[in-house]
Parts: structure tokens; sequence; C-alpha cells
């Protein structure tokens, strides 16, 4: 069987202080990766009851499953969260990821996508990213892959392309708990 590599995810902000870190995240082994991930090289995570610790070091243990997508060159990753209503799709407009051993990193520029079961799409913290691109001196590059990257996230997401799709999100999160053994049916 096919093991889950375990990964630190790690946020920061532009002027190089820590945002936030997942503690504990499953990375799907490339044979289980659907085709279209494959085909982008997406780093697929898993997450559960993973200990979460913010930038003021508030610890707190995450209470909803996450699959999270990182795609190498994208200005953007998703988080797929496995709510009772369906899966919710949180995506922060970000630098692209950087792995380094076993832990992966990007810069989160604030804007975040949210694409709700039902489908409807929110754009959220635009005012954060306009206080931060003053406060943090963004250039204009880093404002052009800003906005670039949310044009691209906003289409992918308009054309229902990897990674929303929640079947395949399901079988990520059924393949991981078989994994864990916690999941007998799956």
């Amino acid at each position: 069987m096919a093991t889950f590599s375990s990964y630190i995810i790690k946020s920061f902000k532009h002027d190089g202080h820590l945002h936030r870190t997942w503690q504990e995240n499953g990375m799907v082994p490339e044979s289980l990766l659907h085709e279209s991930h494959k085909a982008e090289s997406m780093m697929v995570l898993i997450n559960s009851q993973t200990k979460i610790i913010e930038a003021d070091g508030k610890e707190w243990v995450s209470r909803i499953p996450g699959i999270s997508f990182f795609i190498p060159k994208q200005w953007f990753n998703v988080v797929a969260l496995l709510e009772d209503s369906g899966v919710r799709y949180y995506c922060n407009v970000a630098s692209p990821p950087y792995v380094n051993g076993n832990v992966i990193t990007y810069i989160d520029y604030d804007l975040d996508v949210i694409r709700m079961p039902g489908g409807t799409v929110h754009i959220v913290d635009q005012e954060e990213y306009e206080r931060h691109k003053i406060c943090y001196h963004y250039s204009s590059i880093v404002d052009g892959k800003v906005k670039q990257g949310l044009q691209d996230l906003l289409l992918r997401i308009q054309q229902g392309q990897a990674p929303f799709h929640d079947e395949w999100v399901h079988e990520y999160y059924r393949q991981w708990q078989k994994w864990k053994g916690e999941g007998a049916e799956a």
C-alpha cells in the first residue's frame, strides 16, 4: 500500500513573518493522484485534527478535515474542507509553493476566494490586501502576480477545472482514512 508522507505547511506574510503553521499533513502519494493532478504536478495533502499554530503562538486543533492542493508556479492554493453541508473550497491567493525537505511554505497575500458547496463564489479580504500592499510595500511585479493569480483561480473555478471536483476530494480522504486504518468501509 502507498504511504502518505508527513509534511508541515507554513504560511508567511510578505515581510517574512510566520503567519500560520499546520503541523501534520499527509502527502498523497503520486500513485494515488488523479491523472489531471499528476499532469500539473500537484501536491495534495490531507489533514484532520491537526495542530495549527498562529503567528502569536496560539494553538488550536482543526475540526474539519482539509485536503490542500498546491500547484507549482501558480499564485494560489486551494483547501477543500469536508463539511457536513458539502465541500467548501477555501482558496488562498499566495505565492507558488516552496518545498524544503518535509516543509511546504508559501507567502499568503490575504486575498481569499471561497467556493461554497452550492457553487456560489465569494472574494474576501480585499481591504486587507490593499492595507498590506501599502504596509509591506508590494512591488508592482508582486501586485501583478497576485492579481493574475486571482484571475487564474476564478477562471479555474468557473470552468470546473482541477482541483474543484468533490468526488476526487472525497476519494483522497477515503484513501487516507484507509491508510490510517480509520475507514473500514473505504
